[in-house]
């Protein structure tokens, strides 16, 4: 009987005994699952080609002046055909606006009075226009007389001085007005955008330059544009 009783918690012992080892074994497996290195997803970068990579545009803004607004000056009589300011500057602008883009440049054109105008980021706003009707020659051009950048602006009055009179043959004419210096849209444009205004020629004595010759005037504007760029550009 005490021998039977014995055999029987001698084999509950080792019925425990094995349960207990083997739990012990799972626990180590599954501990040491934890520790070992997981396997890694590989992820591939793909580098863009030069097609994909994107390369930021600088935007010139060229106003257009009159343009949606009025005439501008008005000149003509009975031996010549009537010239309309705002006619003359929108086609000398389109013509820039074909060049600046062929060099890969973003060109905004504005009118006047454009809503766009307020807060203006820009490269450069260049608002265009041609003088009145007397028959003096030569080009204007001016920058805000409060400006927060006048270093930068006097760059492109530079440029233009060396390019746009070497392509036009125009001397500067020294008639700057408040009202060129006072321009309203140079106070809508964000402050750090360079903002000038050109008057381009006088619609009396470079009439045939200016309607004949649009090419020309076209040509020395741009050029004077790239000048100040590239000189913006080494300057940053």
């Amino acid at each position: 009987m005490r021998i039977a009783l014995i055999r029987r918690l001698q084999r509950l012992f080792f019925l425990f005994s094995f349960v207990l080892v083997a739990g012990i074994v799972i626990l180590a497996v599954r501990s040491v699952g934890f520790l070992l290195p997981r396997q890694v997803e590989q992820v591939t970068i793909v580098a863009p080609t030069p097609e994909q990579e994107i390369v930021p545009s600088l935007t010139v803004a060229l106003l257009s002046g009159h343009a949606g607004y009025d005439s501008g000056a008005i000149c003509g009589d009975m031996n010549a055909p009537t010239v309309k300011e705002v006619d003359v500057v929108a086609g000398i602008v389109e013509l820039v606006r074909v060049q600046l883009e062929s060099t890969g440049l973003e060109v905004l054109i504005l009118e006047e009075y454009d809503a766009r105008l307020t807060n203006l980021d820009a490269a450069l706003m260049l608002s265009l226009h041609a003088d009145s009707c007397i028959l003096v020659s030569g080009y204007k051009a001016a920058y805000p007389f409060n400006s927060a950048i006048p270093l930068t602006e006097r760059k492109m009055l530079a440029c233009i001085d060396k390019h746009y009179a070497a392509q036009t043959g125009l001397s500067f004419h020294p008639s700057v007005t408040e009202e060129m210096t006072r321009y309203h849209a140079f106070r809508k444009v964000l402050p750090g955008t360079p903002t000038v205004i050109l008057e381009m020629g006088f619609l009396g004595g470079d009439a045939h330059l200016l309607t004949q010759e649009p090419e020309r005037v076209a040509a020395g504007i741009t050029e004077s544009i790239n000048c100040f760029l590239d000189d913006v550009e080494q300057t940053e």
